[in-house]
């Protein structure tokens, strides 16, 4: 165990550098960088460009020097000094607007995970042993409007119908008394009070998939010779679902954790904007859209760390789980 452990450490290392570099070369790949971003946006709003201030900001970002040396630059502040560089958009260090946002989004992507698992695993499970009844049908059917509903168009239509019929400001994790408040126990109710919004959002999407898998792993499980010898050795039934077929049927979720790890930092982008959620995804889609490259590159090498990581965590939950997967097989 702890050789392929260490194994995959080894190889997560070429790989993660190979990952900057791929990184810092996308965000490049756009013609021009910031200054030149910062510099039409002026020019549309009427506004002249200083160019002295152009040619400072240019060498304060190193813009000018070649991409593989504002490479090394940027991997070897990390590296050595843990500093992941300014944002040219916000005029701050990365490090405070990514830790400003993550812990929120993680704690709004970690909710919506676990309630997705919740709902899902027992409704999935439920749906496959009681399979042509009618709440097999319903589940479903919903399970078809809940893949098939654009969670955009969910958010809109939430959005209206809360702000017609309630008078919760729904823009948002905050009312905007508690936006740049302190933490107290007022603004953790006010976070409480609006966070379901948009839980309820990401988790019909998720849900509807978990139930899917579920369902159609377990029937798979169900009529397997394992299944019938224990029943016919007079294993409970409840118990036998439980811990024989449906542990197997459950490997896609551990199979997924390494996407789901990235996620948690990530959120949804698109719900995220239509909501004007405090978390990282706009602010990552804001970083790339100007050519960021520093936040933007962070941003996105922290997701690719997760990712990593959380493939290693999803191997190892799989040969825990399922004693039919041995690591000597995955090494």
């Amino acid at each position: 165990m702890f050789s392929y452990i260490l194994g995959r450490f080894a190889v997560m290392i070429p790989t993660l550098f190979v990952i900057s570099i791929v990184t810092f070369i996308i965000i490049q790949l756009p013609p021009g960088d910031y200054l030149t971003t910062y510099a039409a946006q002026l020019r549309e709003q009427g506004d002249e460009v200083d160019e002295v201030l152009m040619a400072r900001l240019e060498r304060r970002y190193g813009l000018g020097q070649p991409q593989h040396i504002q490479y090394l630059k940027w991997v070897s502040g990390i590296l050595l000094r843990g500093d992941w560089g300014e944002s040219m958009l916000f005029q701050r260090p990365v490090e405070d607007l990514i830790w400003n946002r993550i812990g929120l989004t993680f704690i709004l992507s970690f909710t919506t995970l676990l309630f997705g698992w919740l709902v899902s695993i027992p409704l999935g499970v439920y749906s496959a042993t009681h399979q042509y009844s009618v709440i097999d049908y319903v589940v479903t059917a919903l399970n078809f409007i809940g893949k098939g509903l654009p969670e955009f168009m969910l958010a809109l239509v939430i959005m209206w119908l809360v702000t017609s019929y309630s008078d919760m400001s729904v823009g948002g994790l905050f009312s905007p008394e508690y936006m740049d408040a302190p933490w107290t126990v007022d603004r953790l109710l006010d976070l409480l009070a609006h966070v379901w919004i948009p839980i309820v959002i990401l988790a019909v999407g998720s849900t509807a998939n978990g139930i899917r898998i579920t369902r159609a792993n377990l029937l798979d499980e169900l009529n397997k010779p394992y299944v019938e010898t224990a029943r016919a050795k007079g294993v409970k039934e409840t118990r036998l679902i439980w811990k024989y077929p449906t542990r197997v049927a459950l490997n896609p979720f551990f199979s997924t954790v390494g996407w789901s790890l990235a996620d948690l930092i990530s959120g949804t982008t698109i719900v995220a904007i239509v909501l004007s959620l405090q978390t990282t995804g706009p602010m990552l889609f804001t970083a790339l859209i100007n050519q960021d490259m520093f936040l933007a590159g962070s941003f996105i090498m922290m997701l690719s760390v997760l990712t990593v990581i959380g493939t290693l965590l999803s191997d190892l939950l799989l040969a825990w789980v399922d004693p039919r997967i041995r690591l000597e097989e995955m090494a």
